[in-house]
């Protein structure tokens, strides 16, 4: 693996918008991500499709730039890491326009989750570059008053390389919608729930590398160049949101589950981990427990603060884990 430089006080973060265009929507969430980031001691760089917004509205800017802009990012001297502003719809569209050597001879931190999983296999599998999947600038960083004190103790010590350790679950957790059109996340913060912990599908020990993302996303570089190995690894899996405040609706949850059946993948790893799904009533849930069981033979572990639920964990990309229900064990080594 190709791995990235530790981040230092005084390190430049590019922020980035390799898909969606919510930054040119929401300046405000991207601003008080910056200022998290300048109060933690980093510099902040912005490239022209950072806030842009192309004509059809949903995307940063054309894919060839926001390709060119990302390999900037990777290129330039001046810039130590990258985090995504946000995820998206259309990753997969600057793949072509990538240059995967130039990238391989300059590793750096790169973070961001929901559509980014398509950078990270592509970053994975063509350039062998560890990358990180955790907060995007503007859902995480850019909560007010602050960003969630759980997200930002593990992405702080992520970005310093300090990952390695038990994975405790977080106290309290929250998937509420506020409009950030009107502003509601700058009148009050979001309504938080007790976290029950970790819960176990199937129980057992596991052993391998991490690798996996948001679950419809994994699907969008399968069959391609950009697939990477699953074999023997720890996969952990989340669900996104539909439209906003929506959930993805289980039956698709279950066609995408299926297909990583038929692909060979859920016999070929040694554990999955799953996130808490976003906006699931209890039967919802439920149903989507099932089908886990149903799917998979391996250890399962569930609930993980993993996805588009707040707080959130910060993975990377091919560390060792391990896996112990008797323990109630998630750990990186």
């Amino acid at each position: 693996m190709n791995f990235p430089d530790k981040l230092e006080e005084d390190d430049t973060i590019a922020l980035i918008s390799p898909s969606g265009s919510a930054a040119s929507l929401f300046p405000h969430r991207l601003d008080a991500a910056t200022d998290f980031l300048e109060k933690q001691g980093f510099n902040v760089k912005e490239y022209p499709s950072t806030r842009g917004r192309d004509s059809y509205g949903w995307n940063a800017g054309t894919p060839e730039e926001r390709a060119e802009h990302l390999m900037e990012a990777f290129t330039d001297d001046d810039v130590d890491g990258i985090l995504a502003t946000i995820g998206g719809l259309t990753a997969n569209s600057i793949l072509p326009y990538l240059d995967f050597e130039h990238i391989k001879e300059n590793p750096k931190f790169f973070c961001g989750y929901s559509d980014i999983t398509v950078l990270h296999y592509a970053l994975n599998e063509k350039a062998n570059l560890q990358t990180f999947y955790g907060p995007a600038a503007i859902p995480e960083l850019g909560e007010h008053p602050e960003p969630l004190e759980y997200t930002t103790e593990d992405f702080l010590d992520a970005v310093k390389g300090d990952w390695q350790g038990e994975k405790t679950a977080s106290n309290e957790w929250t998937e509420e919608l506020l409009d950030w059109m009107e502003k509601e996340d700058l009148e009050k913060s979001r309504e938080r729930k007790d976290n029950p912990g970790y819960q176990w599908l199937r129980e057992g020990e596991a052993e391998g590398e991490l690798i996996g993302g948001c679950l419809p996303s994994i699907l969008r570089t399968a069959g391609t160049e950009y697939w990477p190995s699953h074999e023997d690894k720890i996969l952990f899996l989340e669900t996104p949101e539909s439209d906003p405040g929506e959930p993805y609706p289980v039956s698709e949850a279950e066609a995408d589950v299926a297909q990583l059946k038929l692909m060979g993948i859920l016999d070929r790893v040694k554990g999955v981990i799953v996130g808490r799904p976003y906006q699931y009533s209890p039967d919802d849930e439920e149903y989507f427990k099932q089908i886990l069981e149903d799917y998979i033979d391996v250890p399962i572990l569930y609930g993980a603060d993993i996805g588009h639920t707040d707080p959130q964990l910060t993975l990377p990309y091919d560390a060792e884990c391990e896996l112990n229900s008797e323990q109630n064990l998630f750990k990186l080594k």
